[in-house]
């Protein structure tokens, strides 16, 4: 299995696919492998790379706080492992804040930008009411029986059918997050904030939300969209916060429309 050494961290990752390479960043507490959904479809067009940020999976858990610097650091080290030079980047959630660090740290190397049900991060972020900050907050002392009771209203749709949360579950146990590292991604996700530093992202950046996101409420995409020059923002009826299983067909097929719309490296 491969793994880089970062900053004080042994990092996993691993790749699936040829063409042009995809560096895919997940989002709080949640392993690499929570891609499984989607990541066979962009692996069948395109190189995909896939890391587990420090503190979940199979990736050291090294004391916290993390910050969005270093775990932006974390993504370039496993650009470099696998000797890549420039990438398209993908984040979700919390992986969206650490591709627009990324974005911001590393211009040249982002061939374009996806990102998310993410957030710009400060005060001028659309924040979620009191009760799910407060679940999101909790998560920490929580066993994964609770964690899953707690968390399933907030991150998928209503509509969205229980098997397939289910399945989305039982990839979940398996990496669930302790809770010293859930707890210093956290740490990061509050002390972040790009808002004023997005006109500053010259990649190509599209934006995916879901309309019904109660975590990351959407008009946190409209935000960053409009802080991103030349930005494109697409908005999913009918998906939560986790819009890849609320709506997988037009999650990827949104993703597959921009990617396939860059040039190659």
């Amino acid at each position: 299995m491969p793994f880089v050494e970062n900053q004080g961290a042994k990092i996993y990752w691993d790749e699936e696919g040829e063409g042009a390479p995809l560096l895919m960043i997940m989002g709080l507490g949640a392993a690499s492998a929570l891609w499984w959904r989607t990541r066979p479809v962009l692996a069948s067009r395109y190189r995909t790379l896939a890391f587990d940020n420090r503190g979940v999976g199979r990736s050291d858990v090294p004391l916290g706080p993390y910050s969005m610097v270093v775990m932006a650091s974390d993504a370039a080290a496993v650009l470099d492992a696998a000797d890549i030079e420039r990438a398209h980047i993908f984040g979700l959630s919390m992986g969206g804040m650490i591709a627009q660090e990324f974005a911001l740290q590393y211009p040249g190397r982002v061939l374009s930008l996806i990102l998310g049900c993410t957030a710009p991060g400060g005060p001028n972020a659309v924040r979620a009411n009191a009760e799910v900050t407060g679940v999101l907050t909790a998560r920490a002392t929580m066993t994964p029986e609770q964690a899953e009771a707690a968390f399933v209203p907030i991150l998928y749709d209503r509509a969205t059918p229980r098997a397939r949360i289910d399945e989305d579950l039982e990839k979940r146990r398996a990496w669930f997050a302790t809770p010293q590292g859930y707890t210093a991604q956290l740490q990061a996700v509050f002390a972040w904030q790009a808002f004023d530093r997005l006109p500053g992202i010259t990649a190509p950046t599209l934006v995916i939300h879901g309309t019904n996101d109660q975590l990351v409420p959407p008009g946190n995409g409209e935000l960053i969209a409009s802080r991103i020059p030349g930005a494109r923002l697409v908005l999913i009826p009918s998906a939560n916060h986790l819009f890849t299983t609320d709506q997988p067909e037009a999650a990827t097929g949104a993703v597959l429309g921009f990617l396939d719309g860059r040039a190659a490296p």
